[in-house]
């Protein structure tokens, strides 16, 4: 059944409910209005997912049928996804998600029946492929259904799904994530562990798979997915949740270090980075007038744990490789962690082998008991 028609009958049960009784509390009319927001508000969401699946798969589709038939694609050559990103000029239309949508149009030629094409049909045909030859999708039998791929998984989940060669094996996670309505974080987890793989080696797969519980309140589909957002042109820090301690922190924490008077210039806050085609925000970064590099800062609102400074110190690589420019010193990496009473910071001096260039970092940059003072006078205000 079409999802705006579910929607719709959502919407008027709810309604139907409320006109039908003789009279209202106001408990009625609170609850219609958070049942009435919450029901338009996830067709919505559907709505935005399907659209932006559907664009990056047509996108995909305009590539491989350039790189088939472009008449001036020898021109271009390996260089043509990175051409593309330059000649468009949009955020979020970049190197990454064109090649994310061409693997997609290969790997998920049954989507073209949404468009009244059949996945062998001449207009959608997979690189190479000809009109005698099957399309690469395993049997039917072991292929989910374009409608199911559109309504029920995010591109972000179908991302993390076509790390998998093994068309068997993506079947396995698409069908696994729908009936467990994952998070993009559960399924990156279960491909991680290769739950596919210990499925088949179990002597009780299901029993295996039944260990797995449903996350609760955490829909299949949510609007915090970066090509959602992108798709809709916002960014961000406009968009990704935190809580109240955490986002009082680094406002407070920006202004403090800004006010500090030592060289600090504010860049971005929230800045998404890629690193092997993943997405990354850095809470603050900051350039440093006298020690001529950036400075990335984390916090963390919770006790120091070491996988948040091999985190930081992953950004600090990244910036050391890409963003560095002529006549700049190595990136810096500041974290700081707080859990209520707890207080620890942390410095990553990845790049810093300079002897001289360290005792002008310690000089320039606020100590750590100054850091651990703005942090404890911060949490005492809660």
């Amino acid at each position: 059944m079409d999802n705006n028609i579910i929607l719709s009958e959502q919407l008027s049960e709810i309604a139907g409910n409320w006109l039908q009784q003789a009279s209202h509390s106001f408990d009625d009319l609170s609850s219609s209005v958070i049942k009435t927001h919450q029901s338009a508000q996830a067709g919505a969401i559907r709505a935005i997912n399907q659209m932006a699946t559907l664009r990056n798969w047509l996108i995909g589709c305009y590539i491989v049928e350039y790189e088939q038939k472009g008449s001036d694609r020898a021109k271009y050559g390996d260089r043509l996804l990175k051409r593309l990103e330059e000649s468009v000029n949009t955020k979020g239309l970049n190197l990454t998600l064109f090649k994310n949508s061409r693997r997609f149009y290969l790997l998920y030629p049954q989507l073209g029946l949404l468009l009244g094409k059949s996945p062998t049909s001449s207009d959608f045909l997979v690189a190479g492929q000809s009109n005698n030859e099957k399309s690469p999708t395993p049997s039917d039998e072991f292929t989910t259904s374009p409608q199911d791929i559109l309504s029920k998984l995010s591109f972000s989940h179908i991302t993390e799904i076509m790390t998998q060669d093994d068309p068997l094996a993506r079947f396995f996670y698409e069908t696994e994530c729908i009936r467990g309505t994952w998070s993009v974080k559960e399924l990156r987890r279960q491909i991680a562990t290769n739950l596919y793989f210990r499925s088949g080696v179990s002597k009780d797969p299901k029993k295996l798979l039944a260990t797995i519980k449903p996350e609760m309140n955490t829909p299949a589909l949510t609007i915090r997915q970066p090509f959602t957002f992108e798709f809709l042109g916002l960014k961000a820090k406009d968009v990704i949740t935190e809580t109240d301690l955490e986002e009082a922190l680094i406002t407070h924490l920006q202004d403090f270090l800004l006010e500090l008077g030592k060289g600090f210039c504010f860049e971005d806050r929230q800045k998404r980075i890629i690193i092997d085609d993943e997405y990354y925000y850095p809470d603050l970064v900051f350039y440093h007038r006298i020690l001529h590099c950036s400075v990335i800062v984390e916090l963390k609102n919770d006790e120091f744990h070491h996988e948040y400074l091999g985190q930081l110190n992953a950004y600090v690589s990244y910036y050391k490789e890409n963003e560095m420019h002529l006549g700049d010193n190595p990136p810096i990496g500041i974290l700081l962690c707080t859990r209520r009473g707890k207080k620890m910071v942390e410095y990553a001096l990845a790049g810093m082998d300079n002897q001289l260039f360290v005792s002008t970092y310690m000089l320039q940059l606020p100590d750590k008991a100054t850091l651990e003072k703005f942090l404890q006078d911060e949490l005492d205000k809660q």
